[in-house]
């Protein structure tokens, strides 16, 4: 039981980092061929512990946000909100799809936060992808069970291209906030205009 609530605290603790953190597959994979640990239990808890972690990560960057972000930035996060709103059911499937993508998550959740987003279903779709994409890395690394969990954490973490990707992800969170998008989108909105002369 213990080994299970630490592999929970460990998943927690990386996905409440706003970036540069091992994918929580990765870690999956490291249990399931170096331990005895039942993989449903990991995917099932790996799953909540990743969910949870960035639906925290989300709260935290929206209080941040709230706080020290000009009025002409919450003007243009809040027409995108409102363009995200008006397709919602497409938005959940799209993170739905990106959730079974190896693709880093901590910005896309960040600009969640800072956006206003409802977080509730905006989390449960990243719950369900990731359910399957980490059943898929878990079985997977089972049937390997070659690699040493230094190797694995070694090349996770100083992959240039996944340095590169969560370089690119944080810009496109800062542009993400400094695009007039009742502009770019043809928004109703005296907001986005009171935003840009009052920012």
């Amino acid at each position: 039981m213990t080994e299970y609530l630490l592999f929970f605290a460990l998943v927690l603790g990386v996905n409440l980092q706003p970036a540069f953190g091992p994918p929580t597959w990765s870690i999956i994979a490291l249990y399931a061929f170096n331990t005895e640990l039942e993989l449903p239990a990991l995917v099932g808890l790996g799953a909540v512990a990743a969910a949870s972690g960035r639906f925290l990560l989300a709260h935290a960057t929206r209080a941040l946000g709230t706080r020290f972000l000009s009025t002409r930035v919450h003007a243009n996060l809040a027409a995108a909100r409102q363009a995200l709103e008006r397709r919602q059911r497409n938005t959940l499937l799209a993170l739905g799809l990106f959730a079974l993508s190896p693709v880093p998550s901590a910005q896309l959740f960040e600009a969640a936060g800072l956006a206003q987003l409802r977080l509730v279903p905006f989390t449960a779709a990243f719950f369900a992808g990731r359910l399957v994409s980490y059943t898929l890395y878990g079985i997977t690394a089972q049937g390997i069970r070659s690699t040493s969990m230094g190797e694995v954490l070694r090349e996770e973490l100083s992959s240039p291209l996944g340095i590169a990707l969560q370089v690119a992800m944080l810009a496109a969170l800062v542009l993400l906030a400094r695009i007039d998008w009742h502009r770019r989108l043809g928004l109703d909105g005296g907001d986005g205009k009171e935003g840009m002369e009052t920012g």
